[in-house]
C-alpha cells in the first residue's frame, strides 16, 4: 500500500482551507499529501457568506454589502455594518483557487475516490477507498457521520436547512447595497424560520427559504414560500437562474473527544460550524488556521509529537450556544423573538463581534442582556445538571 504523511478524508471547506494555510505555512514541503473525495468539485455547488473587516480572501468575493436588514412581523430595521462588510464567495471560486495553489505543489495529491472506512492501527493509520487502501502517519476527517449525535441526548442537534433561488425579475425590487440578513415576518408555523435575501442588482437577487429546527420539510414547502414571498415584493415575473439546497448541523456535541493521537475531525465531523447560527466559513478559516499552527509547534522537531487529542477549546461561546440550542430545542419556536431582541436596538457591531466570538466578557453582556433573561436563566439551571 501506499504511504502518506497526511491524509484527509473528504475535500470540503475546512479540510480545503487546512491544505490551503499548510501551503501557504511553507512548513510542510517535506510531507506528502492525499485528499480524497468522491465529489470532483467542479461545480458551483454552495456560496458562503460572512462578516469581515479584514479582506479574506478578498480575491474571489463576488459581492459585498455595506448594510443589512433584520425584520419581523412588526418592525424593520437597516443595519449599518461598519467597519465590517458582509461578503460572498461563490463555492466553485473557492475550489479553484485552492485546487490552482496546491497544484503547484508536488507533494499534495487529489484522489477522485470514495473512502468506505479509515481506522488507526497503532502508530499508523489505514484509509480504504472503493479501489484501493492507504496508510498513513495522520488523518484529516471531514465526513460527517450523523449519528454521532443523534444517537445520543446529552447535547440537542438543531438543523439549519434551506432552499435557495437565485432569481431575475421583471421590477426593480432590491438594493444592491443592502442585504436581508433575517426577515422573520414570514409565518413561522411553530417554527424558526425567515428569508435571507442577498440582492447582486436591484432585479437579481439569492433568497433562501430558511429554518433552525429538529424536522427537514419537503422540497415543495420551502418552494413555495419562495414563492410567495417574491409575491409579496411586488414582482410579477422572473426567472430562477440557479438553485440550492443546504442542511448544516448546530449542536455543541463534543466531537473533539472522538479525536485519537492520530486522527482528527473537522468540519461538520469536528463541531467546527458555528452551533448557534450554522456560520462555517469564517470558523473554519480560524479553526484551520488555529490547526496548522498547532501543527507547526509539533513537528518543529525532527520527531514529530503531534496528538490531535489536545487540540481542542471548549469555551465562553461553546456554553452560550448550548443554552441557545437547549431553548430552541424544546420551544423552537422562540427563535424569532430571541434574534428580534438582539437586533432592535442592540449596537450591530458588538452584535456581529459576538457572533465571531471575538468580544470581551462586557461586550458579551450588552449583547446576553438584551436577550429574553427568563428563558436563559432557566436553560441555565437546566443545563447544570446536565454537562
Amino acid at each position: 500500500m501506499q504511504h502518506f504523511d497526511y491524509i484527509f478524508t473528504g475535500s470540503g471547506l475546512s479540510a480545503l482551507m487546512t491544505i490551503y494555510e499548510m501551503v501557504l505555512s511553507g512548513k510542510f514541503k517535506d510531507k506528502s499529501i492525499l485528499l480524497i473525495d468522491e465529489n470532483a468539485k467542479k461545480v458551483n455547488d454552495r456560496t458562503w457568506c460572512f462578516w469581515d473587516e479584514d479582506n479574506l480572501f478578498e480575491e474571489i468575493v463576488s459581492k459585498k454589502w455595506n448594510q443589512a436588514i433584520f425584520a419581523n412581523e412588526k418592525f424593520n430595521r437597516v443595519l449599518e455594518l461598519t467597519p465590517y462588510q458582509y461578503k460572498k464567495i461563490n463555492g466553485l471560486d473557492f475550489y479553484e483557487l485552492v485546487f490552482k495553489k496546491i497544484a503547484e505543489h508536488k507533494n499534495i495529491h487529489f484522489l477522485n475516490q470514495k473512502v468506505v472506512d479509515f481506522t488507526e492501527l497503532g502508530n499508523h493509520c489505514i484509509v480504504k477507498t472503493e479501489q484501493e487502501s492507504f496508510t498513513c502517519n495522520k488523518i484529516f476527517n471531514s465526513i460527517y457521520n450523523p449519528k454521532v449525535v443523534t444517537t445520543q441526548t446529552k447535547f440537542p442537534l438543531i438543523h439549519q436547512h434551506f432552499v435557495g433561488w437565485f432569481i431575475k425579475s421583471k421590477e426593480d425590487v432590491f438594493t444592491p447595497n443592502c442585504a436581508t440578513f433575517m426577515d422573520f415576518s414570514v409565518e413561522q408555523k411553530g417554527n424558526t424560520r425567515f428569508m435571507y435575501v442577498l440582492p447582486t442588482s436591484e432585479n437579481e437577487a439569492l433568497l433562501e427559504y430558511t429554518l433552525f429546527s429538529k424536522n427537514l420539510l419537503p422540497k415543495e414547502e420551502y418552494e413555495a414560500e419562495i414563492q410567495k414571498y417574491i409575491e409579496n415584493l411586488g414582482i410579477t415575473e422572473y426567472e430562477v437562474i440557479e438553485k440550492e439546497q443546504g442542511n448544516i448541523p448546530m449542536t455543541c456535541y463534543p466531537f473533539w473527544k472522538h479525536n485519537t493521537k492520530n486522527i482528527i475531525n473537522i468540519g461538520s465531523a469536528g463541531g467546527w460550524t458555528k452551533a448557534s447560527t450554522g456560520y462555517t466559513f469564517k470558523n473554519a478559516y480560524k479553526k484551520s488556521k488555529a490547526l496548522v499552527e498547532f501543527l507547526e509547534k509539533n513537528i518543529s522537531t525532527s520527531l514529530d509529537k503531534t496528538d490531535f487529542k489536545r487540540f481542542h477549546k471548549k469555551d465562553k461561546f461553546w456554553f452560550y450556544d448550548l443554552l441557545l440550542l437547549d431553548i430552541l430545542s424544546s420551544k423552537n419556536e422562540l427563535g424569532s423573538k430571541i434574534f428580534s431582541s438582539m437586533f432592535k436596538e442592540g449596537n450591530s457591531t458588538v452584535i456581529f463581534k459576538f457572533l465571531d466570538e471575538e468580544t470581551s466578557f462586557l461586550e458579551d453582556l450588552q449583547v446576553i442582556w438584551r436577550c429574553p433573561k427568563i428563558l436563559f436563566v432557566k436553560a441555565l439551571f437546566g443545563r447544570m445538571f446536565h454537562l
